[in-house]
């Protein structure tokens, strides 16, 4: 008889190991060899009772402490919870490992994990689109989903009309069996009714058994103001329908906010560039600005603007998701430098041009940004 490997290395842990490794361990090995997974194999099932085994000791303080001291004779012959053993219920392990997507659940079943007895309908997720401006004042969208609903001809039964599901025989209606694995009683949903705990001999010829079909469900969808991409919208039982005497899944949609051409966000704030011309940068004086609403505000410009110079236009951004003021909008000025000049726009330009080259040399000239960096760069010159 070959023999028995080191629990550690049994479950792949480090004596160090916590309760949650363990837990974690166990549970990877567990859903990897369990008999339901690999009906047949018996080396499989070995493995499995093999790690039900090393977790049942390490899992528990006084073995371990026994274990770590004397190896496997000072855990011989003990059992976890007296003679009748403890009950795991296996649905923990495949549960957890089902619900992970999208926020868990896969698009469907809610990430809920399975249990004995009739099952609640999935949730149902739909992604919904909407624009910047729809943001800042909130909108109602009339959305058309898909989803299951109880089959008609056989009430949701999936029974042929004038006929009913029987009770499973091999689980008298609980939907699980508990069968003993090592130390363990390992509840398990029933094969034979697939943990519905009722068998249909004679499926309906329109939903084939299933008990469902595929129906549409209109919903005045309400968003409100502030809302952000990755926001969620839940309506409860309105989802895919369940089995008879269970209840709809829940109804999700997932909000998208789309990307404006012209105007970025950043929470409550709104940014844009906006261009102005050499003479309203120069000369200063009221520009007009559109913000996201349409709404045209003047703003007066300070003579002498820069290029990339931020005004804020207060109270022109979007609400916050849960109400008080609008953020600020803020405008980010670009001298627009003219491509094509006509003969009294080039005209005057040289006529500036003169000017400047004129007031350059004189004493209380200002100096440009050009000057400046011409001055830094020469102040570098070995003398």
């Amino acid at each position: 008889m070959a023999a028995k490997r080191d629990f550690y290395e049994v479950l792949g842990v480090e004596k160090s190991a916590n309760g949650d490794d363990l837990k974690s361990a166990y549970r990877k090995l567990a859903m990897r060899f369990h008999p339901d997974r690999n009906p047949g194999d018996a080396e499989a099932e070995a493995k499995f009772k093999e790690a039900t085994e090393a977790y049942e000791v390490l899992c528990d303080d006084n073995k371990r402490q026994r274990y770590d001291s004397y190896g496997h004779a000072g855990v011989e012959g003990m059992s976890r919870g007296g003679p009748g053993g403890a009950t795991i219920d296996l649905s923990d392990l495949f549960g957890d490992l089902l619900g992970n997507f999208f926020g868990g659940g896969g698009g469907g079943g809610g990430g809920s994990r399975r249990s004995a007895g009739p099952q609640p309908g999935r949730d149902v997720q739909v992604v919904i689109d909407i624009e910047l401006a729809e943001v800042s004042t909130g909108t109602k969208k009339s959305v058309t989903v898909q989803r299951e609903d109880p089959c008609e001809p056989c009430g949701g039964t999936g029974a042929k009309p004038g006929t009913k599901p029987t009770t499973c025989k091999r689980c008298g209606g609980q939907g699980a069996v508990i069968q003993r694995q090592g130390f363990f009683q390992v509840q398990t949903a029933c094969r034979a009714c697939n943990g519905e705990g009722r068998i249909i001999s004679d499926p309906c010829g329109t939903c084939r058994g299933n008990g469902r079909t595929v129906g549409r469900k209109t919903i005045e969808l309400d968003i409100p103001p502030g809302i952000e991409t990755g926001d969620r919208i839940r309506y409860q039982r309105e989802g895919d329908a369940g089995a008879p005497g269970a209840a709809r899944g829940d109804l999700e949609f997932a909000i998208r906010v789309k990307d404006h051409k012209f105007f970025q966000r950043d929470g409550i704030h709104l940014m844009c560039h906006w261009p102005i011309t050499f003479a309203q940068a120069a000369l200063g004086g009221p520009v007009e600005i559109t913000t996201l609403t349409g709404e045209k505000v003047m703003y007066d410009l300070p003579r002498g603007t820069q290029t990339n110079e931020v005004i804020r236009l207060a109270g022109h951004g979007v609400p916050g998701r849960r109400g008080g003021r609008k953020g600020d909008l803020h405008v980010q000025v670009i001298v627009d430098t003219p491509q094509t000049l006509t003969d009294d726009q080039e005209e005057l330009f040289r006529k500036l041009a003169e000017l400047d080259g004129k007031l350059v040399g004189t004493p209380h000239a200002k100096k440009s940004f050009f000057s400046k960096l011409k001055d830094l760069f020469a102040s570098d010159e070995p003398k």
